[in-house]
């Protein structure tokens, strides 16, 4: 009888956490969900409480316990994904953060960011691989030590830890043991030198960020160390795996080969294409960063993120409340044969990719009097598909490689209506797999693949299993003329904020 053994992928998104068990056979034995609270102190600021964080990921690992009837000392590794950008600083002394984390979506530093990019942008986009923006650790950490009371003096006592949520959480999960973050993390904060592996002295030096408040920088899948018992729910559990969220759902995707490439569609929208060994450098606003390390061995990836996808649907709900929930999106916008000229631009906190437009805003533009919630229901989730069509072309053009197949993940790829008109935009067959928690589940690989589960990711790559395909069903010429119309609506929402 084979031995029951639970893999544990936690995945820390921008609006909650969630955890996936899985068992010996790699299909979902459990899973949980906690949300946290998103605040919005000033206009285009976005922060979270990293305490309520640590609660809430606690909470969701313990509903996932409840749910498959085990025990935390039941689960053979624990991998962690996290949110990538969003930035932690905290006092050793007092175990808390100095300021409440500043989140991915903040545009606080974005006049900052303008001066640093002009200053210095090429000598910054050389040695990370990413260029200057607000949307990166490096200046959210720079704001919480000039802002907050005493910062600058703890930062150079040496009782300021710093990073993103994915050291902060392993700190908490450790009892303070570890102070860490892995190597595809690290080149999302702007610090991080591609060609030495490592923090760059002279960056650090140029945003006065003391190195000595770095974490460690290690190994995506390896294992780092057990959970403290007192601190963590009462388990001793390995922590065998970190990595940021969108290179999590490639790994989970199984894309380990070059060319390969998969869309999440969650609070925002990434499309990540595996480059191999090689990084591939993009003139069109498209990010070089690292997919994981695996025993040392690089693998680099181009990078396309859109600020907003899901958010956009929430805000239906929440922000002009003209639908109850999610559920009812798909017969909605199903309900019209299309949105009567009326396109969306979601850019509630500027456009990412291709355009990287810092001070664009959200517009509707099209509206009439026949407008109606339908209509406007339908826009949002075609602009949606409509920014991962540019980011698709992009990615072709700079890596040379044509996409035979795009991958999908994340919660809105059970929608129907927008899994096919993105088939139909990209002219390629969408594919979605039977676990769309890929996240998670990637990290839950990566743990596995630490402590020997797996010898190699082809033994991973056989468990993934296609549930949907959805193939284009219009002509290039209704691709082009859609595109088109969404162009000029796009040059409507640009750099309106002065």
């Amino acid at each position: 009888m084979q031995e029951k053994k639970y893999f544990m992928g936690v995945d820390q998104g921008t609006t909650g956490t969630t955890t996936l068990i899985l068992d010996e056979k790699w299909e979902v034995f459990s899973q949980g969900y906690a949300e946290h609270t998103q605040y919005y102190p000033h206009p285009g600021w976005v922060e979270h409480d990293a305490n309520e964080i640590w609660i809430k990921m606690k909470e969701a690992i313990n509903i996932a316990l409840e749910k498959g009837e085990i025990g935390i000392n039941d689960i053979t590794a624990l991998g962690l994904d996290n949110q990538g950008e969003t930035a932690v600083v905290w006092d050793v002394e007092t175990r808390e953060p100095i300021y409440n984390a500043i989140v991915w979506q903040d545009r606080r530093v974005d006049k900052e960011a303008d001066r640093l990019s002009e200053e210095w942008g090429d000598v910054i986009k050389e040695k990370t691989g990413i260029f200057v923006d607000s949307y990166f650790s490096a200046l959210k950490i720079k704001w919480i030590l000039e802002n907050v009371a005493g910062a600058r003096e703890k930062a150079e006592r040496g009782v300021l830890l710093a990073g993103t949520l994915d050291s902060w959480l392993i700190w908490k999960m450790t009892d303070g043991r570890l102070h860490i973050t892995d190597k595809s993390t690290a080149s999302r904060t702007m610090l991080y030198n591609v060609d030495t592996g490592n923090w760059d002295q002279e960056i650090l030096d140029r945003l006065n960020i003391p190195k000595r408040l770095m974490a460690d920088i290690r190994s995506t899948s390896e294992y780092y160390g057990d959970t403290e018992p007192d601190k963590f729910m009462g388990g001793s559990v390995p922590i065998a795996g970190s990595i940021v969220d969108q290179q999590a759902a490639l790994f989970g995707q199984s894309c380990f080969k070059p060319g390969m490439v998969k869309t999440t569609y969650g609070t925002g929208c990434f499309m990540v294409m595996n480059t191999g060994d090689k990084a591939v450098s993009s003139d069109n606003g498209l990010l070089n960063v690292i997919a994981w390390d695996l025993d040392g061995q690089t693998c680099y990836a181009l990078e396309a993120g859109i600020y907003i996808a899901g958010a956009a649907i929430q805000w239906l709900r929440d922000g002009i409340k003209i639908i109850n929930g999610p559920d009812e999106i798909d017969e909605m916008a199903a309900s019209v044969p299309d949105t009567d000229g009326v396109y969306f631009i979601p850019a509630f906190t500027g456009l990412a990719a291709p355009y990287w437009d810092q001070y664009a805003r959200g517009t509707m533009v099209g509206i009439t009097a026949g407008t109606t919630r339908e209509h406007i229901v339908r826009a949002t989730l075609e602009g949606i598909a409509y920014q991962v069509k540019e980011n698709f072309d992009l990615m072709e053009r700079d890596s040379g490689m044509e996409i035979e197949v795009m991958r999908v993940d994340g919660g809105p790829v059970k929608n129907e209506f927008l899994m096919q008109f993105q088939a139909d935009l990209l002219g390629v067959p969408i594919d979605v797999p039977y676990i769309t928690e890929t996240t998670a589940l990637g990290s839950a690989y990566i743990a596995a693949l630490a402590m020997d589960e797996f010898d190699s990711v082809e033994e991973i790559d056989a468990k993934w299993k296609l549930k949907k395909r959805y193939t284009p069903k219009i002509t290039s010429e209704e691709r082009k003329a859609l595109m088109k119309g969404w162009r000029k609506a796009v040059e409507r929402s640009k750099s309106w904020v002065e």
